[in-house]
């Protein structure tokens, strides 16, 4: 399967410029997620690969071949050979099972024989073999999704597209399926592209995430550098649940600062690269906050919080701490006692962000 290729990709609706000089990489066979909230490009960003979308500018090619490059190649959609897979399916109601994953190979005039064969073939890597004569009101929403996935690789495609494919799904069926798709994927090696909100999804499925808003890329890595080592606060809050922790820098060498939060007496030492002293914010992910119990060694960036609420959520406990002037969530497996806990933010754990400047097209268009 071929790599992706985009580079400068500009989008507008009017006035609104939704993709602004995209440039990205998708890795052969493997699944890279454009995640993001609601309006940052990423669905555009899609249908603009699918041909669904003209872009204004730019280039995109699969492998070597050059589907779209600003007003020289506009391939048509059925010549860019992506399937794709929309948030509703999209299988047709009159047509069974079997139908509607032929209908593709039935378009390119596959003989009957093979086009049997092939179907057959798909329905048995999506587990459905045995439906092949139902119709999609007989079959459940995850039947019709697997329905709709048969047909986009009916005909093998260069680049499976899929856009927010879970997100009708109740929340154990949304499990099953990312695990069976990731699966899947896996097996047939196909290039993928996976748009989605939903941090989970793009966590657990993913080789490649790509972080956007405002039409701009934020952070392209693995799912765990992402989550660890988030490029900027927004990266950090939007992925995972992080304690955003408002500081002031009292000093800075370029590689350790000394950060004060109101309320507390005592400085906190957080690595930083950066040698500007100011306001900063300062975040640290709940699991990482570390609960010191009796007779524990202290260490270093250790305070004393109160305890606000306590909450049991079944394989772990979360507390809502006061911390000075901050809130501070942390979340273990074993209860606490009392009204106050002692708990240490490890220096390793810390992330500290200078204040940055939102670009005036940050969240300008509903792009779902």
């Amino acid at each position: 399967m071929p790599e992706l290729e985009i580079e400068n990709l500009r989008k507008s609706f009017g006035d609104n410029t939704v993709l602004h000089d995209l440039s990205l990489t998708v890795p052969d066979g493997q699944i890279t997620t454009l995640l993001g909230p609601s309006g940052c490009g990423k669905s555009t960003t899609l249908w603009s690969i699918a041909g669904l979308h003209r872009p204004d500018s730019g280039r995109i090619s699969f492998g070597g071949r050059v589907v779209f490059d600003g007003a020289r190649i506009d391939l048509p959609p059925e010549r860019r050979n992506c399937g794709v897979v929309f948030q509703s399916y999209a299988v047709w109601p009159h047509m069974t099972v079997f139908d509607n994953v032929a209908y593709p190979l039935k378009l390119r005039k596959v003989r009957s024989a093979r086009r049997r064969e092939r179907v057959l073939e798909v329905l048995g890597l999506v587990e459905l073999g045995d439906h092949v004569d139902r119709y999609p009101h007989q079959l459940s929403g995850g039947q019709q999704q697997r329905v709709a996935l048969a047909r986009a690789l009916a005909h093998p495609p260069d680049m499976l597209l899929l856009d927010e494919p879970f997100s009708n799904l109740d929340a154990k069926l949304r499990d099953r399926s990312r695990d069976w798709l990731r699966s899947l994927q896996q097996r047939v090696g196909v290039t993928t592209v996976f748009v989605t909100h939903d941090q989970d999804e793009a966590l657990s499925m993913s080789d490649q995430v790509v972080v956007m808003s405002g039409g701009e890329i934020r952070q392209i890595g693995t799912p765990r550098d992402v989550y660890e080592n988030p490029a900027d606060l927004f990266v950090a809050d939007f992925v995972g649940t992080a304690n955003i922790l408002d500081a002031t820098t009292l000093a800075a060498d370029g590689t350790t600062a000394t950060v004060r939060l109101d309320g507390l007496a005592d400085p906190l030492r957080v690595p930083h690269a950066g040698t500007r002293t100011g306001a900063v914010s300062v975040t640290i992910r709940p699991e990482a906050v570390h609960i010191v119990r009796a007779g524990e060694a202290a260490g270093p960036n250790t305070v004393t919080a109160k305890v606000e609420t306590v909450s049991y959520l079944g394989d772990h406990y979360r507390y809502v701490l006061r911390l000075g002037g901050a809130r501070l969530v942390a979340t273990t497996t074993r209860p606490v006692d009392g009204t106050e806990m002692t708990v240490r933010l490890a220096p390793g754990d810390l992330r500290l962000f200078e204040p940055e400047t939102t670009p005036d097209h940050e969240q300008e268009y509903d792009d779902e």
